[in-house]
């Protein structure tokens, strides 16, 4: 489960990347997503999971 984590973590920032610089795409959702990942990725290595 870890792994899945880190690689969508990792495919929406690569979106967000493309979206910021290619075409504007997703609007706020990416962001909120973005955010979301962030979080559980954080809470995941403090929980030392």
């Amino acid at each position: 489960m870890g792994n899945v984590l880190y690689t969508i973590a990792v495919i929406l920032v690569i979106i967000w990347i493309f979206g910021a610089f290619v075409t504007p795409f997703g609007g706020g959702l990416i962001h909120i997503l973005i955010v979301l990942a962030i979080i559980a990725v954080l809470l995941r290595i403090i929980k030392g999971n």
